[in-house]
């Protein structure tokens, strides 16, 4: 075995990892467990932001 043998199946085996990782993310992402979670980041900007006093000192 050469080392340009090595280094094509490293490439295919880097490949293949590395789709299975994304496709493993695809599923967490869309899973109907995460929905809810999601939904409650997904309004985040949304919330109420705490009181200030009205009068802000600058200085």
């Amino acid at each position: 075995m050469n080392f340009e043998t090595l280094f094509m199946d490293a490439r295919s085996a880097f490949t293949l990892i590395s789709f299975l990782t994304f496709v493993g993310i695809l599923v967490w992402a869309y899973s109907g467990r995460r929905k809810a979670d999601f939904d409650t980041a997904a309004n985040l900007p949304f919330a109420d932001e705490p009181d200030y006093p009205s009068e802000v000192r600058h200085g």
